[in-house]
């Protein structure tokens, strides 16, 4: 398929499918005339690079997650190489949670301080 009908049917566009092969995420073949070519397994690798884009992951992130499709398993997480970013994505995660916790607490705190100084 052409980049236009991949864009499509993985509902991106065009720009965002080069910008993937410039980092080597995707790899389309070219016909006589230079036109990008996909093959259907394409699509899902593109899935799979929106869709770790969505949770925060960066794009070297990505890159043991499609290997790991290309080399015919039945998901981009499965691999060794895959689990070592998953589990320092969860450390990073984790650190945003306690941080965004402790903002929590203080805010809490805040209100209540502002709630006690107001009633008589």
């Amino acid at each position: 398929m052409l980049i236009g009908e991949l864009a499509d049917r993985a509902g991106t566009s065009p720009r965002t499918l080069r910008y993937y092969e410039e980092h080597g995420l995707i790899r389309p073949r070219r016909d006589a005339n230079g036109y990008r070519q996909y093959d259907d397994a394409e699509l899902r690798v593109v899935h799979e690079i929106r869709t770790l884009l969505a949770d925060g992951f960066g794009v070297d992130d990505i890159k043991p997650f499609v290997a790991c499709l290309r080399a015919g398993n039945s998901a981009g997480h499965v691999c060794p190489e895959s689990a070592v970013v998953l589990r320092r994505r969860l450390a990073e995660v984790d650190d945003l949670l306690d941080r965004l916790t402790g903002v929590r607490e203080r805010l809490q705190d805040q209100l209540k301080e502002i709630r006690c100084q107001m009633t008589p």
